[in-house]
């Protein structure tokens, strides 16, 4: 398999990393907006001829589709911020080849009512156009990161295997990292931090369909497996809401992350002031965006893997009917920091993040997960994912819940 792979930070590094140890890559092509990072990854991994490294422009769809042609690539990972979405998607389009992503095309609240009613949703954009793709016999994977992407195949395993009957998919991100140094010091990047906790977040209801309520609503404390223990949990906007409730069949479709009262405090300061917009403004004759400015006045999540310590938990909690009887389980992953770092020269956070999209090539490669059109990690089977996650360093865990312990 060759794969052009469009951004080289802190997910990008991992996912080139966990990639390299596999026969079945031939080649990954190393594209960033900053050659330099480009390089230092590439010397990093040793193969020049393996890793070439590439400047992109992701905002120039004829850029990408000339370096996919270039060097003859199957496959486009598309590993920046999903604002550039649409012309990475349509770049694969047009050069005839497998699309996959970790965050899928960027939602618009509603005008008028935005806590109340979804306006454009995550991945309209792309699932608007799963008939051109099936037309053209071209696979579009959204959604295949750890949350979305794991988690969501833990859903459809639960739906296939664990119960009869399901009441509620409700997607738990918690963690118990520290980082050394820094007042405030995101483990993954502030741009999509900022778009995915400030919007609407979204719920999903049988005979309701999607709904949006407000940021931070719903507060739930949440007990992780693995010493990470309770954490406050809220409601977040993402995309496994909007993916789940495709394939598998549940009453309920919630995403809920732990993200603790400073994050929010600082989250809700930056919207108060304006320096979450991503629209550029003019400021001393430069156009720039706000959201940017915060960006780069932050530490690099990529480069913080030294100062970190402590796991983080992605996981899918259901509850529903099995035999007849009340079932509650929570299907998850748990990353240690000095694991990751020992292993993969990565910090826990973009490391966890990595890895299901490796062996999304993988099955693909190998044929065990095939199809055309725009689809999520739901709409394949399971088990042969699941199979591989310990061989990635990756093990999952299942845990038998009650309702006290929710």
């Amino acid at each position: 398999m060759k794969v052009l792979l469009v951004g080289v930070g802190g997910v990008g590094e991992a996912i080139a990393q966990m990639a390299k140890r596999r026969s079945w890559l031939e080649q990954m092509v190393l594209c960033d907006y900053n050659l330099d990072r480009a390089r230092e990854v590439q010397a990093k991994l040793g193969d020049a001829a393996r890793f070439p490294a590439e400047f992109v422009d992701a905002s120039k769809q004829e850029m990408i589709e000339a370096l996919a042609r270039k060097y003859g690539v199957h496959l486009i990972m598309n590993a920046v911020d999903p604002l550039f979405n649409k012309e990475i998607f349509e770049a694969a389009f047009n050069v005839g080849c497998t699309y996959m992503d970790m965050a899928m095309t960027l939602s618009e609240p509603h005008p008028e009512r935005p806590y109340e009613l979804p306006g454009v949703k995550l991945g309209d954009y792309q699932f608007e156009r799963a008939r051109q793709w099936e037309g053209k016999g071209l696979l579009a994977l959204v959604g295949i990161g750890v949350e979305p992407g794991m988690a969501d195949v833990f859903a459809r395993y639960a739906q296939d295997y664990l119960f009869d009957e399901i009441e509620e998919i409700g997607i738990r991100d918690g963690s118990n990292l520290e980082i050394e140094g820094y007042e405030f010091a995101p483990s993954f990047s502030i741009w999509t931090t900022i778009e995915e906790c400030l919007n609407p977040p979204i719920i999903w209801e049988e005979g309701k369909g999607w709904f949006t309520t407000a940021p931070f609503s719903e507060p739930e404390v949440f007990e992780f497996p693995e010493g990470i223990g309770p954490v406050e949990v809220v409601n977040v906007e993402h995309e496994e809401v909007l993916l789940v409730p495709r394939w598998v069949k549940a009453k309920r479709v919630t995403f809920k992350y732990g993200l603790g009262e400073k994050f929010i405090n600082v989250l809700k300061t930056l919207h108060m002031l304006g320096l979450d917009r991503k629209e550029k403004i003019n400021v001393k004759g430069v156009m720039v965006a706000p959201r940017d400015v915060v960006a780069a006045c932050l530490p690099d999540p990529a480069r913080l893997g030294d100062r970190m310590k402590g796991k983080t938990c992605a996981g899918t909690w259901v509850k529903g009917i099995k035999d007849g009887k009340p079932r509650e389980v929570y299907l998850y992953q748990v990353a240690d920091n000095e694991q990751c770092m020992k292993e993969w020269g990565c910090q826990a956070v973009v490391a966890q993040t990595a890895f299901s999209a490796v062996i999304a090539m993988d099955l693909l490669e190998h044929g065990l997960w095939k199809g055309v059109g725009v689809l999520g990690p739901e709409a394949f089977p399971p088990e042969p994912f699941m199979e591989r996650m310990a061989e990635y360093g990756f093990p999952y865990g299942i845990r038998e819940m009650t309702p006290a312990t929710v």
